[in-house]
């Protein structure tokens, strides 16, 4: 199919829009419908598909409508992934000989590529798949101040960061939470962390990470406000996490002393000793390890070693009747607590 009206570039007959993050699949989808609109009235010839209450055969029925009045008519599917696999054939079948006046839109969270229908797909081109997995925890403050311009606002480093904080990861909602900031912001400056603390209400809940990351750093404020955030985490999950990070701290320490600091070093050094114990881990990458060394030198070498043999006593201590709330808090502070 052909675009030469508007563009002169050329339109597939089926497009998967896969991934997670929904922000990037509204806008891929809204962008489709603009170009496609451009060549025909949509209100007549589109349909939208999704829930259980159709079949395989109702999506290629769709797809194979004459379209009314237009070059072009437009069959969106969505939760595809979610597509049994009686249904999901008929449209694999479809895409064998597509209806040059349709363009299909498939839009999934998480379809596999060793799918059929993902397969069936991928046959029409390179740029049929469209990924819209969600960015990295650690690039999201800077996604935050690239869609803050969008909305007619910049946004300080420190205001990026405490909004991911508050919200979370999920880029809708991120949205949502600019766009009203936006509004409520007065002035050129650009907004600050206190402004987003004013503005913002706390709806996500603290990473594991996050708590094991100030534990290491022996922020002991930073963790006790972080563990009140994780009301779904429980003591008996966060104990191996913080066990494991202590173990990596001896190595990093060890490593030190020796004169090896760099981060690729203690990240090989680390994952060949998962291999030695025979632990099923995944290899550990630099940006991992990277603040490991720093970290290591917040506590002398008997801290550390004192600290794994209190958390063998205390992980007993929770398993024999003690409150594990408060075993594994009372824990935390004294191993973060700095010496004088």
């Amino acid at each position: 199919m052909t675009d030469t009206k508007h563009t002169g570039a050329a339109l597939l007959p089926v497009y998967l829009i896969n991934g997670e993050d929904a922000l990037k699949r509204d806008a891929v989808m809204k962008r489709l419908r603009e170009r496609l609109s451009k060549m025909g009235d949509l209100s007549f010839n589109s349909d939208v598909f999704e829930g259980a209450e159709f079949t395989g055969d109702d999506v290629v029925n769709a797809c194979n409508t004459i379209p009314f009045a237009s070059d072009v008519r437009l069959v969106e599917v969505r939760g595809v992934d979610n597509l049994k696999k009686a249904d999901s054939e008929p449209i694999v079948a479809y895409l064998d000989a597509p209806c040059e006046s349709t363009v299909l839109a498939l839009v999934a969270e998480k379809l596999a590529k060793n799918t059929r229908l993902y397969k069936a797909v991928a046959k029409h081109g390179k740029i049929a798949v469209i990924d819209c997995t969600p960015p990295k925890a650690r690039d999201l403050p800077k996604l935050v101040r690239s869609m803050a311009v969008g909305h007619g606002v910049t946004f300080s480093e420190g205001a990026a960061a405490t909004l991911v904080s508050l919200v979370g990861e999920d880029t809708v909602h991120l949205d949502a939470e600019i766009k009203k900031i936006a509004l409520a912001h007065t002035g050129t400056a650009a907004v600050g962390e206190q402004e987003v603390l004013q503005l913002v209400s706390r709806t996500a809940e603290a990473k594991p990470w996050d708590f094991v990351n100030a534990f290491a750093a022996r922020d002991t404020a930073r963790c006790l406000l972080l563990l009140q955030r994780m009301r779904s985490v429980s003591p008996h999950a966060l104990m191996p996490m913080c066990t494991a990070r202590l173990r990596e701290l001896i190595c990093a320490k060890s490593m030190a002393a020796r004169g090896n600091t760099t981060p690729r070093a203690l990240a090989a050094a680390l994952t060949d000793y998962a291999k030695i114990a025979n632990e099923k881990a995944r290899p550990k990458q630099d940006w991992q390890v990277k603040d490991h060394v720093s970290c290591a030198r917040r506590f002398t070498a008997d801290e550390l070693r004192a600290a794994l043999i209190s958390a063998r006593n205390t992980e007993q201590a929770m398993k024999s009747g003690a409150d594990p709330d408060a075993a594994f808090r009372e824990w935390v502070v004294g191993v973060t607590a700095k010496r004088r």
